[in-house]
């Protein structure tokens, strides 16, 4: 794969459908190694995103990420808060209260604010996480109550789409709750960040308001799942 070719052109598409509305692009790093994201860092992606918390850590003890901010954007276990808090610039996926207070709890023994999203399960599919639209208002008012966690925006993952234009409403459907939540006063709270679209959507999503998109196999090609499974168990603990 050509990864430097592979950006220039996402950025490209970017800019020719945002208009010149700024638009984060963060490069979903699962399952690439330093070099690969080194070459992507260099080439211009804005922002590493990383999926898992063991394959983070130990990609921040390689320094892979150096270049760029980390984000979290896999699902977290509240077990696993302690390993990702201060470690990240911003937690994409925020999905229950359970986990904003441990994340709080964690950030505040760092003596630190940590930013987060919440994640939005937004056609309320039973196989995905995350909060109701209709949730979100009682989560927002709870979050004041954690002064060591900033809530920077809403983060969605729409159903998987066959055709282009198939997910627009969904997406359509966050900008709404972006705006309508950015228009009120809650306490710790901006909305400053909507993270919708992948490689198969982020011109629908940056058409419907999307203004951070995590980009993966059409910057780095497809991953190779059967090869890491074969490679067998993770170590250190199942981190």
């Amino acid at each position: 794969m050509d990864i430097e070719k592979n950006v220039q052109l996402i950025k490209e598409r970017i800019a020719r459908i945002a208009g010149g509305r700024p638009v984060t692009l963060v490069a979903a790093t699962k399952m690439n190694d330093k070099a690969a994201i080194q070459c992507a860092i260099e080439a211009g992606v804005d922002v590493c995103g990383e999926n898992r918390v063991q394959e983070m850590l130990e990609k921040l003890g390689q320094e892979a990420y150096i270049g760029a901010p980390l984000h979290f954007i896999g699902s977290l276990q509240k077990n696993k808060v302690k390993f990702v808090v201060g470690k990240c610039d911003l937690i994409h996926s925020v999905n229950s209260p359970a986990l904003l207070e441990a994340i709080s709890k964690k950030a505040a023994s760092l003596d630190l604010v940590q930013d987060v999203l919440l994640e939005v399960n937004i056609a309320a599919e039973p196989t995905k996480t995350g909060f109701l639209p209709e949730d979100l208002p009682q989560l927002l008012e709870a979050a004041g109550k954690f002064p060591s966690v900033r809530v920077r925006g809403l983060m969605a993952i729409p159903p998987k789409s066959e055709k282009t234009g198939e997910n627009r409403g969904c997406f359509a459907q966050m900008r709404e709750l972006f705006i309508d939540i950015g228009a009120k006063k809650y306490d710790n709270v901006t909305m400053d960040f909507l993270s919708m679209g992948m490689s198969d959507d982020f011109e629908d999503a940056i058409l419907e308001g999307s203004n951070m998109v995590r980009i993966g196999t059409a910057i780095f090609g497809a991953r190779n799942y059967g090869a890491a499974a074969a490679s067998g168990p993770r170590i250190n603990g199942g981190i």
